[in-house]
């Protein structure tokens, strides 16, 4: 079995490789690590082998690890379901980036929780490019008028877009998802909305994750290729 040491060398490899074929730079990438379901020893081990950024799925998870890592790093983003009453909690946290804001109601909220603190975050916005009903974020047609509209809140910068691919045996049937996402992404960088930055399109996990960077991601989010198969047993 390979180390997570390995692992994260040969991503790096390979990220590279295909960014310089893509006529990119090498440092136009931000790899995250999804570290749900991981112990902090296992995230630390990571962070001493070049990961700088790391996410979390669930605000009480991330409550338990986020605060006992010792090794320094340069973010945590959080990436799961943003339940409202759970936007104080994470807010403790101080999350880098909250990837996964997908409705008008959440962004208020957050924007509320926000202002009481006199903070100000930042955000992507959550596109549901595959149509599941099983995955969260706004329908692409919706996703403009609703940037408009966060756009308007004071304690929110919208700095990017995320959508999770389709599962699928073959990463190829994921392409025509991403694709969406970057064509909206310059949709919205034609109506020049104020105050919003396509700085980041996060897309692309373990399985998929060459095909995101071919579609111009420049985020991945990386779990079972980091660290493994996932262990369900705790949250801890």
């Amino acid at each position: 079995m390979s180390s997570i040491a390995d692992n994260i060398k040969k991503i790096k490899e390979e990220t590279a490789k295909k960014l310089i074929s893509l006529g990119r730079p090498e440092d136009d990438l931000t790899i995250v690590a999804v570290t749900k379901t991981h112990p902090v020893e296992v995230i630390e081990k990571a962070l001493l082998n070049g990961i700088s950024h790391i996410g979390e799925n669930k605000v009480q998870e991330a409550m338990h690890k986020i605060p006992f890592i010792t090794v320094p790093y340069e973010g945590f983003h959080f990436i799961g379901h943003l339940q409202s009453n759970k936007i104080n909690n994470l807010l403790k946290l101080k999350p880098m980036l909250i990837q996964s804001i997908d409705s008008l109601y959440l962004a208020q909220q957050l924007n509320r929780a926000l202002g009481r603190k006199n903070l100000t975050q930042d955000i992507l916005i959550q596109v549901n490019t595959t149509a599941e009903t099983t995955k969260g974020g706004v329908n692409p047609e919706n996703a403009i008028d609703m940037i408009w509209q966060i756009a308007a809140l004071p304690c929110l910068n919208i700095k990017g877009l995320m959508t999770i691919g389709k599962l699928s045996p073959d990463p190829e049937n994921t392409r025509p998802y991403f694709r969406k996402l970057r064509k909206l992404k310059e949709k919205i960088e034609a109506e020049k909305i104020p105050e919003v930055e396509m700085k980041y399109i996060s897309m692309g996990m373990s399985e998929d994750y060459l095909i995101a960077l071919e579609e111009g991601s420049n985020m991945l989010r990386l779990g079972t290729i980091i660290f493994g198969a996932r262990n369900y047993g705790g949250t801890n």
